[in-house]
């Protein structure tokens, strides 16, 4: 039982940036824009977390409030990188792929320069513990106590709040139901007074946001509130793509398909405590491979179910209405 719980516990600070950064890559593509530049968005959004938390951490905040300013950096950084984006996909109508594959590459770059020049290494250091022992009251509780409430990050929660803040938005709300359409049918969509173009920078705004916000929760639950130029974010931002499709692109799916992943991950880095696994002999590395591998055996069989918004992709042209 401990096992289990350990691997929970582990699990869910692992599945909230692929859950955060999947349901933004969701509301830039359900607008019809490609966000390709997940990657360098969760990167940058880490990064200037990271720095936040750099220039604050001996002020003598609580870990927890240091933790909230540097996710609204984070938030802001995202929003402004995706700009990029969104300028160059719906008011020039540039290949979207190119351009987000431009801003994966352009980031790493970035900080690695700045870093040797400012820190002399490969990225930033912080000497903060955001980790919560133990929540007061309700880590008592039987089971979900031990699962929820114990050994965990504040990161987890506010990401299951987002989880369901996004889902009222996307689908109880005018602007949920006209981002949607403009995905979908955008000349129709135009045709009833709904500015598509508004709309579009809407979409990858809120994409870059929560992209930033799942970049700095990536740091702070798997790199100890660290982040490197070398390494980035392992491809969560490309696996969090994967996310949103196996997903089809609706905020719940997401949600379990995120906690899958996540699962795998956790597992591949916890052979050793697993008596059956530890008695396999296999070399660890087979192990760490297994989030990945199984990313592209589950594409392999969902993808011709899959079905992207119609609009996904192409730049929209008022005067061809």
């Amino acid at each position: 039982m401990d096992t289990f719980y350990y691997l929970i516990q582990n699990m869910l600070p692992v599945a909230i940036p692929l859950l955060l950064v999947a349901l933004g890559g969701m509301f830039s593509e359900r607008s019809g824009v490609i966000n390709i530049g997940l990657e360098g968005i969760m990167l940058f959004g880490a990064f200037f977390g990271c720095l936040t938390v750099l220039s604050i951490q001996n002020t003598g905040l609580h870990a927890q409030i240091i933790l909230l300013i540097a996710m609204v950096v984070s938030a802001l950084a995202g929003w402004v990188y995706s700009l990029l984006l969104s300028f160059a996909a719906v008011n020039m109508r540039a290949d979207q792929t190119i351009t987000g594959t431009a801003m994966n590459m352009l980031v790493p770059a970035a900080i690695l320069l700045f870093s040797k020049m400012n820190f002399n290494s490969d990225g930033i250091t912080t000497s903060i513990a955001f980790y919560i022992r133990e929540v007061p009251g309700l880590s008592k509780i039987p089971v979900i106590g031990n699962l929820f409430f114990q050994k965990t990050y504040l990161t987890v929660y506010i990401g299951f709040l987002l989880l369901i803040v996004s889902a009222i938005v996307f689908y109880k709300t005018r602007f949920g139901l006209r981002l949607r359409a403009c995905g979908e049918h955008p000349q129709a969509a135009d045709s009833v007074g709904i500015n598509v173009y508004h709309m579009r920078h809407m979409g990858v705004g809120i994409s870059g946001i929560l992209g930033g916000i799942g970049g700095y929760f990536y740091s702070v639950g798997v790199m100890d509130g660290n982040i490197n130029g070398h390494t980035g974010v392992a491809g969560f931002g490309f696996l969090a793509l994967a996310v949103m499709i196996f997903g089809q692109w609706k905020p719940w799916n997401i949600m379990f398909a995120s906690l899958f992943f996540a699962f795998l991950r956790t597992l591949a880095y916890s052979t050793s405590l697993i008596p059956v696994l530890n008695t396999l002999k296999i070399n660890n590395t087979y192990f760490k491979m297994l989030p990945y591998v199984a990313t592209m055996i589950v594409l392999v069989f969902t993808s011709k179910k899959s079905r992207a918004p119609k609009a996904e992709g192409i730049p929209y042209d008022k005067s061809t209405r």
